[in-house]
Formats: structure tokens, C-alpha cells, sequence
């Protein structure tokens, strides 16, 4: 077998599984996976995002996933491809309801990563392409009802006389793509918004902001961006962006609401949840809520000795809109991520005096560099070669998370190596470098605590010209009135203080909106349990909580990155709408928090 070209080899493997499961043959199926092996699963198996580690896990979720899932057709999709003795093939399979496609890896013949992945339910296909709407009806009617009516009824009547089926909390990018999927695929959604206009979310930020990420990994389903659109996006225009999808998809989107309450009934199976709509409070009887109020949760604020005492302005990053009431002042910044890069450049262009308190060494990575080298398949290279964002988010996927470390230590190896000028110049300029506790840099930070990185825009020069101050390795003892005192005795007089210290998990929105016990029920969000300081566990193989079934049933959350909204609001809505159709969905895999 091993003399045989790449799609042979992987052919004869995918037949003699495929043969394996039809038997229902647990043990010849689980010895053609090497010892070493993963089996990454987006719901077509245990209608969870589940990552089985070894053959003893992948063999006990076949035992009792094969009598329901029903697997068949499997077919290669392309040509496979070998590279340094691992051969990869993509293929497409069925289930007993759901068709699915996959990317598996294979080494010395056997196994070693497999990922499947749900297209489409059966019989609830989205319309479109071949299947897409008519549009009209080719017949005259004195009860016509053309498609403005129609839309004006429905948001009349969603929310009154009928009732949404899903309840989506928070109207930014996570849950205007959410929307979008489900409004495919038939469920009826209302998404509630506490801002005036969708896309505020961007607008109400900093002045300056621009995403760090670049066009091609931040597309949004159905309606890519245009191909004169900027590679980098300023924060304003993407807020208009969100605001036409809304429109173009024809969400029912309700701005200027605030939920207030939610409690679910475990016998009726309905969500009863309290809004303020535009000073009106209503009632709504959703079957399912999803929360997408951001990656994270409420702001996170630090106890700061002498608080009351400062006679300048405090505040937490999440209320800083703009540096231009801070001109010619004297700004202290701490938080040396993301946030406080940012706010830092704000304030700077503004005219204030900033000086950013480093509590810990932070990620910092080139954008080039990273476009360069870390974004390779989101590009315009990777077009011109057939990856599609589509392939590419596939291919990120069917990664299991347990090998991603490796592959990211290599990348900032090379990444290390090819900025060392770069790192020495903000080293000299007393700022704090460091790649994660095991080097794996940005990405793994993201994925466990959220936290302690920045894609240098523009700030790091700032920096290592000294027209940003920085304060690296010294513990804020307490406040002054004039600014803060250091436990090394040193002083920093400050005008105004912006405390950009991150935020809370998505966990504690439920604790304010539902309760604490049902916040402390589904437990933290995000984090792979990999044992890092703020990396919660235990380990799992997946991100807790997130676009998968909770501890607490009907209730899930869906967040993080255009990318990641993108990517997963199609399983979080195909799961949502398999139960609105009454398609069983027996889940494999106990919630994160257990």
C-alpha cells in the first residue's frame, strides 16, 4: 500500500474504514488510526465540537455514536497531496441525517489526524445556488403580498404574535453572522442589541482603531468583501459594513434593546426573557439563547489602593472613545496588550503625554511579519493558488488543538529570528518581551487566556523612540493624587489614568442576565485547560463552552474573532435548527464544565 500514489493510498484507506463502520467493527476501525492519533468531530458524529485523543477515545465515541450516526458514501474530494511522508486527502460522507465533508492525514498507512464536519442537514438545505428563492410568483393576485409587505409583517408580527424561536443577545459581528445562518435556514430570530445602529460596536470605539487582521480572514458568510476593499479595515467602515449586512440579509435586528432578565423552564423547555426595547419593556418565549455579547464578558477593573484619592480621570478602556479631551496631558496606560497599544497610539496622536505601565512581558508580533508568515492561507497568494477562505477555514479547523502548539513554536522560531533587531530595539527601550511560556506565541495566549499580546501597527516605533513611555516590572503599590506610586518608591505623576486590563468571561453576562448559579453552572468560557497562569481546566482537547451544547440546556455562546464567528455560526445554527425540526441530536461528550 505504501508504494501506492497519494489518492490510491488514500482511497484504500477511506474504503477499508468505511467498510469498518458499516460493520459496525469498533476495533478494525480503530486500529487503522496510528497510537499518536486525533479524530476532531464538528457535530457529524457526536453533535458537538468534540476532539477524541487516542484510539481508546476515538473507539468509545464510535460505540456510541455508530448506531445513530449511520455513516456512508464516503467519497475523496480532489486529488490528495504528500508532503515529508504525511499524505492529505479531503473527502465527503453522509449520515443518517446530515451530509459532511473532512480532511484526513495519514502516515505509514495508517491515521494519524481525522476531521469531519457537517454541511448540511437533509431535507433542510439552505436555499441557495440551484435551490435559491424565486422571488416571485408569476400569476396575477389581488392578494399579492410583495416582498416589502412581507418583510414589514414579519417584523411586526416576530417578537408579538409570534414568538422567536432563538433569542440572540448582543447585535455585533458574532451575532449579526449567527443571525445570517439562521436566517437561511429558517429559524425565526430576533437579535437584540443594546447600541442605536448595528456596527456600533465598532464606531463607539477609539478613534484611531483599525483591525489588526487582514481582509481575507475577515469575510463574513454569504457576502464577502468587495475586491478593492482595504486589507485592513478601519473600525468606522466596518461598523457600516455590519450595518448593510443586517439590511441586505434581512435580519430581524432590534437596536436600542437591553436584555434585562431570562429563566428557563425545565419542564415547558422556553426561555422566558425580560427586554428593554427603546424604554418598552416586552416579554419574548424563545426555545433557545444564544449570547453573543463579544469574545468576552463585563469589563475587568483592578483594585487600585489610593483610588479615591486620585484627583484626575480613571478609567477602564471600555469607556475610552477618543484622546482628544486628554491633549497635552499626562496619561499613564496600564496594560501593555492589544488595548493598551492602542489607546497608547490614540492618546499619543492626540497630544497627551503617555506612559504605559507593563505589569507583565507581552507577545508582540510585526503586522508584516505576520501577514508574511502567520496568515499565509488568508491571502492573496493563497486565491491565486485555490485556497478559498472557505478551504482555508477547513484546513485551520481540522488542526486538533493538542498539535497546534507545536506547529506555532515553529512559526515564532522563524519569526524570532527574522525580527531579532526588531525585539532588541523595544528590549533596550525597557519593554518586556516574551513569546508564552512555552514559545508559542500570539495565537496560543489568544486561545488560553485571551490575553498579553499585540500586532504592532505602529506602536512598538513609538515606543522604541521613547514618544511612549513605558513602566515595565514594577508593581503599582497605590494611587496619589497625583498619579501613581510604584513599590519600588518611584513616582509617576499622571493627569489622567486608562486602566486597559481586559475582561471578564462570557460566563459572568449570564450571571448578570440569568443568574450566578446558572453562570457558575456552564462555567468559564474559552481557555484549552493547557495549565498556563488564567488558562481555565481541565484539559478538554477544545475551547470551553464555545458554539457547542452547555451545562445548562437551550443556552449556548458564540463569540470571538470575524474569522471565528464566521467559521463556527454555521454549527452553532445547524445545531439549533436540527432541534427546532425535531431531529434527534443525542450529544456526545459532557459539557466543558464538568
Amino acid at each position: 500500500m505504501l508504494d501506492m500514489a497519494p489518492s490510491k493510498q488514500a482511497a484504500a484507506w477511506l474504503g477499508s474504514f468505511a467498510k469498518a463502520l458499516e460493520a459496525g467493527d469498533v476495533a478494525a476501525a480503530g486500529n487503522m488510526f496510528v497510537d499518536d492519533c486525533y479524530w476532531r468531530d464538528l457535530l457529524t458524529f457526536t453533535w458537538n465540537v468534540k476532539t477524541m485523543e487516542g484510539r481508546e477515545a476515538i473507539a468509545d465515541m464510535l460505540r456510541a455514536t455508530l448506531p445513530t450516526a449511520k455513516p456512508a458514501a464516503w467519497r475523496l474530494a480532489g486529488e490528495a497531496t504528500s508532503d515529508e511522508g504525511t499524505i492529505e486527502a479531503w473527502f465527503s460522507f453522509e449520515t443518517a441525517v446530515a451530509t459532511g465533508q473532512g480532511v484526513m492525514r495519514l502516515r505509514d498507512g495508517r491515521c494519524q489526524t481525522l476531521f469531519t464536519a457537517m454541511t448540511e442537514l437533509k431535507g433542510f438545505e439552505e436555499r441557495k445556488g440551484p435551490a435559491r428563492p424565486l422571488g416571485v410568483r408569476h400569476k396575477a393576485d389581488p392578494e399579492r403580498e410583495t416582498w416589502s409587505e412581507a418583510r414589514a409583517r414579519e417584523t411586526r408580527e416576530l417578537g408579538a404574535g409570534e414568538q422567536p424561536y432563538c433569542l440572540v443577545i448582543g447585535g455585533g459581528q458574532g451575532g449579526i453572522m449567527l443571525g445570517a445562518r439562521l436566517r437561511q435556514l429558517g429559524v425565526p430570530t430576533i437579535i437584540i442589541e443594546k447600541n442605536a445602529r448595528p456596527g456600533d460596536s465598532w464606531r463607539n470605539r477609539y478613534r484611531s482603531l483599525v483591525l489588526h487582521d487582514p481582509v481575507w480572514y475577515d469575510h463574513l458568510p454569504y457576502i464577502p468583501f468587495p475586491e478593492n476593499w482595504p486589507v485592513f479595515t478601519p473600525k468606522d467602515k466596518m461598523g457600516d459594513w455590519l450595518e448593510m449586512y443586517t439590511r441586505v440579509m434581512e435580519l430581524n435586528y432590534w437596536v436600542a434593546t437591553k436584555c434585562l432578565s431570562a429563566s428557563y423552564d425545565e419542564t415547558e423547555k422556553v426561555w422566558t426573557v425580560v427586554v428593554d426595547r427603546v424604554g418598552r419593556h416586552i416579554t419574548l418565549k424563545p426555545k433557545h439563547i444564544v449570547f453573543a455579547t463579544g469574545a468576552y464578558g463585563p469589563p475587568r477593573r483592578i483594585d487600585l489602593a489610593g483610588a479615591e484619592t486620585f484627583k484626575g480621570e480613571l478609567l477602564h478602556s471600555s469607556q475610552y472613545s477618543s484622546g482628544e479631551k486628554f491633549r497635552g496631558k499626562r496619561v499613564a496606560v496600564i496594560g501593555a496588550a492589544s488595548s493598551g497599544h492602542d489607546v497608547g497610539v490614540d492618546l499619543w496622536e492626540s497630544g497627551a503625554k503617555v506612559t504605559m505601565i507593563q505589569r507583565s512581558p507581552t507577545t508582540v508580533v510585526k503586522s508584516d511579519t505576520l501577514m508574511e508568515v502567520g496568515f499565509e492561507i488568508f491571502s492573496e497568494n493563497a486565491l491565486a493558488r485555490g485556497i478559498t477562505t472557505e478551504k482555508a477555514d477547513m484546513i485551520v479547523a481540522s488542526t486538533p488543538f493538542a498539535l497546534v502548539p507545536k506547529g506555532q513554536r515553529a512559526l515564532y522560531e522563524v519569526i524570532k529570528k527574522r525580527d531579532a533587531a526588531f525585539y532588541d530595539r523595544l528590549r533596550a527601550a525597557g519593554f518586556a518581551i516574551d513569546f508564552g511560556d512555552d514559545e508559542t506565541g500570539l495565537l496560543m495566549k489568544a486561545y488560553r487566556t485571551g490575553s498579553g499580546y499585540y500586532i504592532d501597527v505602529g506602536a512598538s516605533d513609538l515606543i522604541i523612540d521613547g514618544e511612549i513611555g513605558v513602566r515595565s516590572g514594577l508593581a503599582i503599590k497605590s494611587l496619589t493624587p497625583t498619579g501613581i506610586l510604584f513599590e519600588d518608591g518611584s513616582e509617576l505623576a499622571a493627569d489622567a489614568i486608562i486602566s486597559c486590563t481586559g475582561y471578564q468571561s462570557m460566563n459572568e453576562t449570564v450571571a448578570q442576565i440569568v443568574s450566578r448559579e446558572v453562570a457558575d453552572k456552564v462555567g468559564p468560557c474559552w481557555g484549552l485547560g493547557s495549565g498556563v497562569k488564567g488558562d481555565p481546566g481541565p484539559w478538554q482537547g477544545e475551547l470551553r463552552n464555545m458554539w457547542k451544547p452547555t451545562a445548562q440546556e437551550a443556552l449556548w455562546f458564540h463569540g470571538g474573532n470575524l474569522a471565528l464567528s464566521r467559521f463556527y455560526s454555521k454549527y452553532v445554527a445547524l445545531q439549533i435548527k436540527a432541534r427546532m425540526e425535531g431531529i434527534a441530536t443525542p450529544v456526545y461528550g459532557a459539557p466543558s464544565n464538568s
